[in-house]
């Protein structure tokens, strides 16, 4: 076997076992597991939205020094 497929053998284990201790623990571990992910994907949402609105910035930042580019190029031409 290839260490791809050991690695995946190993992942695919970990996922089991945190499978069957989950459905093994009481419903109050339940809910803070359950919670972690929230909070995790929250967290991540937030990060992401956080990414795309610099790069809206930065794109807006980039399409304004082209025009102002454009227009010195202009007014020295006429």
């Amino acid at each position: 076997m290839g260490n791809k497929t050991k690695g995946l053998l190993a992942l695919v284990g970990l996922g089991a076992l945190a499978y069957w201790k989950y459905k093994n623990s009481s419903a109050e571990e339940q809910q803070a597991v359950k919670d972690k992910i929230n909070n995790a994907k929250d967290n991540l949402n937030k990060w992401g939205n956080d990414l795309k609105d610099k790069a809206n910035n930065v794109a807006s930042q980039v399409q304004d020094k082209v025009d102002e580019v454009k227009n010195k190029a202009q007014e020295t031409v006429n």
